[in-house]
């Protein structure tokens, strides 16, 4: 066999994939061949729309610790190219991914790139023998972090085993359970219009929730349906642990995975009558104008303790929390002790309005021009 005559696919299953299993790496969960990035620009010619193939991105390979905590992408070349040859992509696919380590191979070993500088090394080229584990990647990969046991802890656990999340979705999920891992108490997320804010919410939420980080959770969003769809579709795993918290109750239309349209009930934490709130429950999603009005026995919220909740997720923070005046405002001043973590896609910078002045900057931006 000569090497040279092998294509890029050849050098793939003959060469790089049975050094990295070798190295200890799963292909069941930990290796992704082609890995998907980007689907490609969205071009629109007359009636017809159709994805710019030019545009796709594709990583040859995506390494997972786990379940969608990534840490490495390997770039593949057939023989005719140097081993090197593919590191240029191969950074630019780990910069998509929020990853530190890169690989390039065509066939004959490696170049191995570690943006963590933890031999002091950036770039050295090593044997096909000589992968990294999965665990020696880690190790240099929480090191670089400088993550505690306890910050580990939740900043790997398991993901939800819904759908898997896009790429953009990951880096926002996994920045925002780190650095509330570390300590941080108020995260600004900003996401464009379409780009899967709810989902990336409930994961943030599953994983800190599951995990023990944070046990009372509060979802405020500014309109009914946000909180009724959100309810019975991304956050239904939470089905048992949920409530919504408003006074009437209703069906809510629910479009299941084979396109069966039903209606269903959403379970409420606030008695009809009395207008008391049911305190058992984990996780409570609410309008928030639901939960505040102009008399104090119209604050729903405030039949909580000030410090009841330990995270507070704000969709569309930018209608109202941005504003110092705003009821969002009181709530979030009222429950100052907990996690808060807003989501925008727009978010508001006026000389009277801000978000990152209560927020911070973002932690993350997957803007409108990306999308």
């Amino acid at each position: 066999m000569n090497k040279k005559d092998l294509s890029e696919s050849d050098i793939c299953d003959k060469f790089i994939r049975p050094a990295m299993e070798a190295a200890g790496w799963n292909g069941m969960d930990q290796i992704y061949r082609e890995f998907p990035l980007r689907a490609g620009r969205v071009v629109v010619r007359g009636q017809k729309a159709q994805r710019d193939k030019r545009t796709v991105l594709r990583a040859d390979y995506a390494l997972f610790y786990k379940a969608n905590i990534p840490l490495a992408v390997v770039e593949a070349k057939d023989n005719q190219h140097a081993v090197g040859a593919g590191m240029a992509q191969a950074i630019q696919y780990a910069e998509l991914l929020d990853v530190p380590f890169s690989f390039t191979s065509n066939g004959d070993g490696f170049v191995f790139r570690d943006a963590t500088l933890a031999t002091g090394v950036l770039e050295q080229t090593i044997s096909l023998e000589a992968f990294p584990s999965p665990a020696e990647l880690w190790q240099r990969y929480c090191a670089w972090k400088g993550w505690t046991p306890e910050v580990e802890h939740v900043a790997a656990f398991d993901y939800s085993p819904s759908k898997t999340p896009r790429y953009y979705q990951l880096n926002a999920i996994n920045r925002t359970v780190e650095a509330i891992a570390g300590g941080q108490n108020r995260v600004l997320l900003v996401m464009a219009t379409g780009t899967g804010k709810t989902y990336t919410a409930f994961q943030i939420i599953w994983r800190l929730w599951k995990s023990g980080a944070k046990k009372r959770i509060l979802f405020l969003a500014d309109r009914n349906i946000l909180i009724d769809q959100t309810m019975v579709n991304d956050f239904r795993p939470f089905k048992g642990a949920m409530a919504k918290l408003s006074p009437n109750a209703k069906g809510v239309e629910r479009v299941d995975a084979a396109g069966q349209v039903g209606a269903e009930e959403v379970t409420l934490a606030v008695n009809k009558t009395t207008k008391q709130v049911d305190k058992s429950y984990e996780i409570y999603l609410s309008l928030y104008q639901a939960v505040t009005g102009s008399e104090d026995e119209d604050n729903i919220y405030r039949q909580f303790s000030p410090d009841f909740f330990d995270l507070i997720i704000v969709d569309e923070c930018h209608r109202g929390s941005a504003a110092e005046d705003s009821a969002w405002r009181d709530i979030l001043t009222y429950f100052g002790s907990a996690t808060q973590v807003g989501l925008t896609a727009t978010p508001k910078e006026t000389e009277e309005v801000s978000n990152s002045h209560y927020f911070g900057e973002p932690l993350y931006t997957y803007s409108l021009k990306q999308g």
